[in-house]
């Protein structure tokens, strides 16, 4: 027992004396060994600092590239629609009904509520229907998401004035039309496929199945409808995905800030899913009627309409103005969920791709 206790005095006494005496400072504990209220009170000082990046990054980590939001973006996207995209079909699908009533009255199909269109569907189509597009889906998101999400920070770094210390709604609204218009005119072919694709029912293998496969309905359309084919529907969808933009990076943004700011999360899974549930909720709210519009306008004949305005007066006339929140429900549940997968995803990507670029850049 002496022994013991003498071998751990010296220890302790090992652990008091600095290795070189006082020349050198101790040395800065890592992100994770900071105690829980320490590493929030950095969170909250830092905020003001970096207006460049995501509200709530702490400081004492290296900031993410543009390349790696890019990619985390692109990649968090991809799983959301991964795991919801049977929702997204089923709020198409609900959209469209009553464009042409004369056809789903020949087969015999009614649409009632998500579940029952989700069913209805595994009944008459089989289960993989559900996932109608999906490859055009998943290339959809990995260039729009990349752009609209990825680039958000770097955008609103370039409206905010110099000298500002933190970014104003203006400019975060800014920022989320700007990246929501880009994404738009670079990946709205792959959405015009997509939406091809979910409108389309098949009733067996002897339906008549208009594109063989993703790359077959891109040349299909471009060969049929023209080049211009492929971008139908770009000025609602800009409209469309300026708004949800705005709606899920703005308010994503400040919910974070501010349940940071009054002390109520930590920079965590907590605070990342409360933040995305209200930015899935004011996305879908402000979205649903234009995003009607645009999936009713992108799956027209040619000629049906004359522009989207056009699509929406007569869709108000012959259905009444509430069909401009037909599929609000699954747009919710499809919107919240996605949301919460995306952002809480990204934001553990966006951690784990840096901390792997710290280690391959380490001389250690």
């Amino acid at each position: 027992m002496p022994l013991s206790l003498g071998v751990l005095t010296q220890g302790r006494e090992r652990k008091r004396r600095p290795p070189f005496g006082s020349l050198l400072p101790a040395p800065v504990p890592r992100a994770a060994e900071w105690p829980l209220s320490w590493d929030l009170h950095r969170a909250l000082e830092g905020l003001g600092e970096t207006s460049g990046t995501m509200v709530g990054l702490k400081p004492s980590e290296m900031p993410p590239t543009t390349a790696v939001k890019c990619l985390g973006a692109g990649s968090a996207a991809c799983f959301a629609d991964l795991l919801t995209y049977p929702l997204d079909t089923a709020k198409v699908r609900l959209q469209i009904q009553g464009e042409n009533q004369a056809a789903q009255m020949a087969q015999n199909i009614q649409y009632r509520g998500v579940l029952g269109t989700i069913l209805t569907m595994v009944r008459t189509e089989g289960p993989r229907s559900l996932y109608n597009g999906l490859v055009a889906g998943l290339q959809r998101q990995m260039s729009f998401a990349s752009i609209r999400i990825g680039l958000y920070d770097s955008v609103k770094q370039f409206y905010t004035p110099k000298g500002t210390d933190n970014s104003g709604i203006t400019t975060r609204i800014l920022a989320g039309c700007t990246t929501g218009a880009m994404a738009v005119t670079c990946a709205q072919p792959t959405d015009v496929v997509k939406v091809r694709f979910q409108a389309t029912v098949h009733l067996g293998p002897g339906s008549n199945q208009k594109y063989g496969g993703t790359m077959d309905a891109y040349r299909t359309i471009a060969r049929e409808e023209g080049v211009r084919g492929l971008w139908k529907g770009t000025l609602p969808n800009i409209m469309r995905n300026a708004i949800v933009n705005c709606a899920e990076m703005v308010t994503y943004d400040i919910i974070k800030e501010k349940l940071l700011h009054y002390h109520l999360f930590t920079d965590n899974f907590p605070c990342h899913f409360v933040s995305a549930f209200g930015a899935g909720l004011c996305a879908t709210v402000v979205a649903s009627p234009v995003d009607v519009v645009k999936t009713r306008y992108i799956n027209s004949l040619p000629g049906q309409y004359r522009s989207p305005l056009d699509c929406m007066l007569k869709m108000v006339a012959r259905e009444g103005p509430t069909a401009l929140y037909k599929g609000f429900t699954p747009s919710f549940l499809r919107l919240g969920a996605w949301n919460v997968i995306m952002f809480v995803t990204y934001e553990q990507l966006k951690r784990a791709l840096m901390n792997v670029q710290m280690l391959r850049e380490s001389p250690f």
